[in-house]
């Protein structure tokens, strides 16, 4: 074994797994920020809509962020794209609560199911599309 590639494979992936992480927790925070209901306070008190809707969320945004890593080769080009990415996941977020299922918000804070599976759902398909779309 290498020593040196190792060493300079692993510092190159703990950069970029941190900054994948600096991301994730920026974008949830944002997402939070966001959403008009505390998914902090919902989950905490055993919302299991809120935790699958953030979940989804979470998943849909984390998906392109992956193929981000795999396919850019600087840290400013990947921050470029996970940059992308966030804006678009909460534009699907902001399209769906406000146009395309109003009440979306009031039946996650009542704990409904289905309406978090629909949002968890349409976030991972945005997310899926977002990676895709990164390969070209």
């Amino acid at each position: 074994m290498d020593w040196f590639a190792f060493q300079t494979g692993a510092t190159a992936f703990v950069i970029a797994f941190a900054a994948a992480g600096v991301f994730t927790v920026a974008f949830k925070l944002i997402y939070q920020w966001i959403t008009p209901y505390h998914e902090r306070t919902l989950i905490r008190d055993g919302n299991p809509a809120a935790a699958i809707a953030l979940g989804g969320a979470l998943i849909g945004y984390v998906l392109p962020l992956a193929s981000a890593l795999s396919h850019t080769v600087s840290l400013m080009e990947f921050a470029a794209w996970a940059t992308l990415a966030g804006v678009i996941q909460i534009l699907a977020f902001v399209v769906v609560s406000k146009l395309a299922f109003k009440n979306l918000a009031t039946r996650i804070e009542a704990g409904e199911i289905a309406a978090a599976i629909y949002l968890a759902s349409i976030s991972i398909c945005v997310g899926l599309l977002n990676a895709a779309c990164m390969t070209t």
